[in-house]
């Protein structure tokens, strides 16, 4: 290498290190609303509307980046919350961001931490196509209650087999000549789940990490 090459190589470094490979993931902010109510600060939580992906789910406003719309993910995490739930971006004051997640079903979620006026409670009105209904949950109760923690796992399928029993090779191992581990499912990586039950609602998933992560900056 030359040194004009290294030098090449040293102004190309990215200034702001992200997510290496960020354009294969589903690119994704979430807004983490807080609002105080008689003295104590809430969370404010939706459920999806069951006709759609992961109906049911309890998780914060948020979604997709938008290429050639939002000009950052703060202004994703604004749009959605907006589209989903009706707050104003006035009534929204971000107040901090969390670390980038990257999940194991193949996206990275940006989660902004933001107080919101109580007023907004009441001008506020949901997408019915996106969102069954708001819950409040006082933040104490996830500081108080220990979450139930379960493991799941993740192979790497070189292969799937169809309801037919056809076989598809995903990745040619044979071919390529790897080694023979590689030509059944490898990996088998675990990851912890926690799970909170809020009276007859069910929190789990990406929205329980990004709340263990928030309850550990206060």
């Amino acid at each position: 290498m030359k040194k004009s090459d290294l030098k090449q190589l040293v102004s190309n470094m990215p200034k702001n290190p992200s997510v290496l490979g960020r354009d294969r993931f589903f690119n994704s902010a979430v807004l983490i609303p807080l609002i105080k109510i008689k003295g104590e600060y809430h969370l404010l939580f939706q459920k999806r509307a069951a006709h759609i992906r992961q109906g049911g789910d309890i998780c914060f406003p948020g979604g997709k980046f938008e290429e050639g719309i939002d000009k950052n993910f703060k202004q994703t995490a604004l749009r959605e919350t907006y589209e989903e739930v009706g707050i104003e971006k006035k009534d929204i004051k971000i107040i901090g961001q969390l670390d980038s997640y990257v999940a194991p079903i193949g996206a990275v979620i940006e989660s902004f931490v933001a107080v919101v006026k109580k007023r907004a409670l009441k001008t506020m009105k949901i997408d019915e196509n996106e969102v069954e209904k708001t819950i409040l949950i006082p933040l104490k109760f996830f500081k108080e209650t220990k979450a139930l923690e379960y493991t799941l796992s993740h192979e790497i399928q070189p292969f799937k087999v169809d309801e037919e029993g056809n076989k598809e090779i995903l990745f040619p191992v044979e071919e390529l000549g790897l080694p023979d581990t590689y030509k059944k499912p490898w990996g088998n990586k675990r990851h912890k789940i926690w799970v909170y039950k809020y009276e007859d609602e069910v929190i789990w998933g990406i929205t329980s990490v990004i709340i263990n992560d928030l309850l550990e900056k206060y």
